[in-house]
């Protein structure tokens, strides 16, 4: 057997799981994330390095709620969006590895050295990378830098808690 048909016999034999998986599109995303329309804040993940590091894509489009009011003139995409865009990438890589992540919520804990280098408009494909700083079991602490057409439009450390999950029956 050839070197390419064994490499591709393996890949058929080990399909990827989300905690193996390098990319992952809209549907995958919203496999491992609890958010929704209009809160999702990214798009696709482009790379992910287990327990490392991720870089997420956010397409930002004039039909975006916020832009009705944040401003009518002058649309730019509020701070607090792309710091949760940051720490919703973060989540994306992070909850990958938590087995019953379904029970599960990431949560702020706080957000440190936040910063807004240039405004973020309508049109813009934001390219978001998180790196973990700091992981234990229930707390993690992430650097997470966004950028358009490679210069920095947002930085922030952001810090998550893992949480339970309210139970639905419960709530009914």
């Amino acid at each position: 057997m050839s070197e390419s048909t064994e490499t591709i016999s393996a890949a058929v034999a080990a399909p990827e799981t989300p905690a193996t998986k390098q990319t992952l599109d809209i549907h995958e995303i919203m496999s491992i994330l609890p958010h929704r329309y209009p809160f999702l804040l990214i798009d696709r993940v482009v790379e992910i390095e287990r327990k490392q590091r991720i870089v997420a894509i956010k397409n930002v489009s004039f039909n975006e709620p916020q832009f009705q009011g944040h401003f009518p003139d002058y649309p730019i995409m509020p701070g607090v969006l792309m710091i949760e865009a940051i720490a919703q990438a973060g989540g994306a890589l992070l909850l990958t590895e938590i087995p019953d992540r379904d029970n599960k919520l990431m949560v702020f804990t706080g957000i440190n050295e936040a910063k807004f280098r240039r405004p973020v408009v309508p049109g813009d494909q934001v390219r978001i990378e998180v790196k973990v700083l700091n992981w234990r079991t229930s707390a993690v602490r992430m650097q997470g830098t966004a950028t358009v057409e490679g210069k920095v439009v947002c930085e922030a450390t952001v810090m998550c808690a893992l949480v339970p999950r309210a139970n639905k029956k419960a709530e009914g």
